[in-house]
């Protein structure tokens, strides 16, 4: 039999946490363990640097993230001038010092396996 804690699980129904975006989406949190994911819903319309930035009260975004999109698309843009452009299947890293928005008229949905606990608090 494994030691107490070495398996564990929880599904993304029941956030441990939920974060709305001034409007435009939200993020649930759940954790497990010592980690943490996020489960990202960008509205269409939603923009970092509009329905974020009043929460976070930064510049740009200034957390990391390592997220998988399951839909939608996104456009990610870094203050070094590089920028990508997101949509399902794919996986991104990117480091603080970023805005990001919505393309289309379809909720990006992401999952973020390194942002989420910090991501849009202040």
């Amino acid at each position: 039999m494994p030691p107490a804690g070495t398996l564990q699980g929880k599904n993304a129904g029941t956030p441990d946490e939920t974060g709305q975006f001034e409007g435009k989406g939200h993020l649930d949190v759940v954790r497990v363990g010592e980690h943490s994911v996020g489960i990202a819903t960008f509205e269409p319309g939603w923009k970092w640097s509009e329905n974020v930035r009043p929460i976070a009260k930064t510049e740009r975004c200034m957390a990391t993230h390592l997220s998988y999109v399951v839909s939608g698309r996104m456009k990610i843009v870094h203050e070094d001038g590089t920028e990508i452009e997101v949509g399902p299947g794919d996986v991104m890293s990117v480091q603080p010092g970023h805005d990001a928005w919505v393309l289309g008229n379809e909720p990006c949905i992401q999952v973020d396996f390194i942002g989420a606990p910090t991501y849009a608090k202040s």
